[in-house]
């Protein structure tokens, strides 16, 4: 390796501040969004929303992201490995995918959604890891210091999940001592304005998008034995620490992707304002704060088996909740904390560790490999949305407002959401069983990236 394709370690304190505003960036973009999705997607048109299917949206989300990750190693980590600066890659991604999201936000046709869809994700599905990997290229001790950097981008998710609604989808506002503190009138058509959110994402990915061009230089490793980096990324195939941490992710990811897909529907199913699903939904980014702050002396004292079974349970207990028929809503709410334990305890850990087995000059792609195996679990979710909606779906009669304040009875598809979450539930445990009785740390008795040494 030579001098000019190391990137420096983080010794100047600006530095750490410099990343934290990435990562506040990269999940601000996303956040302000993704979790309001579900509900104007799946919404009648009359209502404002897009009129959508389970087993629609179930491809729409489930299809988009998979191919986004399945591409994002060639796209990203390929390139910013063996082609150009990390920052150069992301600011490139990010302008094309703000572009793609203003065309996006105009339809209202399935098909235009799902490949317009496909084709955003492809832009920002490397991003994310892209992020993650430039930031620990330039830290000298990741297991402590990347979890306080990746706060910001938990901080980043909350902030637009609450001034949104307050600024664009209520009117009035007064002050009150519950969160988010800020609360007014619903505005009239406040379910069309959700898909506004798409608007204010790609506002952010401009922004972000100059953001990369501050930040530090991290060149590709020119140099390196292996000219495909992916390929030599798959070695670690070799390691059973890895293969448990793919096949669980898996399916950690599939269940994680379904929670953002159904759970804004299922809250205003419960009783929930819309103007509030937002603010609600972020209850876990605050928990994922202090979870991400103890992460490393959670790993010091733990180790990384145990911290990634906390993870897994957490998803477990999330499902068991939502599928409790005749809990308070509060309670429902406050069960999304549960998020944030999963996320920090088994996602940015698992992306934690595997930094720890890759070589210097694999780092971008050995994080987007993991994630596009990560990628399949929104294809299960897509694959599984549709009939496992149709296996707990029931018809009922229900009497139905028409103009003029007419009730009339009609027919109405109504999901079981108790059935339905408990199945989720079922494949949490399977993954935490996975973790629990075949992870071992591989890199317990060896130095970060000495693991593999074979050209």
């Amino acid at each position: 390796m030579t001098a000019e394709s190391a990137a420096p370690p983080a010794k100047h304190p600006a530095l750490g501040f410099r990343l934290w505003g990435m990562m506040f960036l990269q999940w601000a973009m996303i956040g302000v969004w993704v979790p309001l999705v579900g509900r104007f997607a799946l919404a009648g048109v009359d209502e404002g929303g897009l009129g959508f299917t389970q087993g629609q949206y179930g491809w729409m989300t489930g299809l988009s992201a998979a191919v986004g990750a399945l591409l994002a190693p060639f796209i990203g980590g390929q390139i910013a490995d063996r082609r150009l600066p990390a920052q150069w890659v992301l600011a490139g991604l990010l302008a094309v995918g703000g572009v793609l999201q203003c065309i996006t936000a105009t339809q209202t046709a399935y098909v235009a959604w799902l490949y317009l869809g496909i084709a955003t994700s492809i832009a920002f599905g490397p991003t994310g890891a892209l992020s993650n990997s430039l930031a620990l290229a330039h830290m000298e001790n990741p297991s402590r210091q990347f979890p306080w950097v990746r706060i910001g981008g938990t901080i980043g998710w909350i902030v637009p999940a609450w001034v949104f609604p307050m600024v664009w989808l209520q009117k009035g506002l007064e002050f009150t001592w519950r969160p988010p503190f800020l609360v007014g009138v619903q505005c009239a058509d406040i379910t069309k304005r959700l898909i506004d959110s798409y608007y204010a994402g790609a506002i952010l990915a401009f922004v972000y998008a100059a953001y990369c061009l501050t930040l530090p230089h991290t060149p590709p490793q020119r140099d390196a034995r292996a000219r495909l980096a992916v390929g030599k990324a798959l070695r670690l195939f070799r390691h059973r620490s890895f293969a448990v941490l793919v096949v669980a992710g898996i399916l950690i990811s599939a269940i994680h992707n379904i929670y953002f897909a159904q759970t804004s529907q299922f809250l205003k199913v419960q009783g929930l304002r819309e103007a509030d699903l937002l603010p609600a939904m972020s209850i876990g980014q605050i928990a994922e704060i202090g979870v991400m702050a103890a992460t490393g002396w959670l790993l010091s004292r733990l180790g990384f088996r145990a911290v990634l079974t906390i993870g897994a349970t957490s998803y477990v207990l999330r499902f068991l909740f939502f599928g409790t028929t005749g809990l308070p809503l509060w309670l429902l709410v406050g069960s999304q904390a549960l998020h944030g334990v999963g996320f920090a305890c088994f996602l940015a850990t698992a992306f934690i560790y595997i930094d720890r087995i890759a070589e210097p000059d694999i780092r971008h792609s050995t994080q987007t490999l993991f994630a596009i195996f990560l990628a399949i679990g929104p294809i299960l979710a897509g694959a599984l949305t549709g009939p496992l909606a149709g296996l707990f779906t029931t018809m009922k009669i229900k009497m139905v407002t028409y103009p003029l304040f007419l009730k009339l009875p009609a027919v109405v598809d109504e999901l079981n959401y108790s059935g339905f979450f408990y199945v989720l539930a079922a494949i949490g445990l399977v993954a935490t069983a996975i973790v629990a009785l075949l992870f071992r740390d591989e890199t317990a008795k060896s130095p970060p990236h000495a693991i593999e040494s074979a050209p």
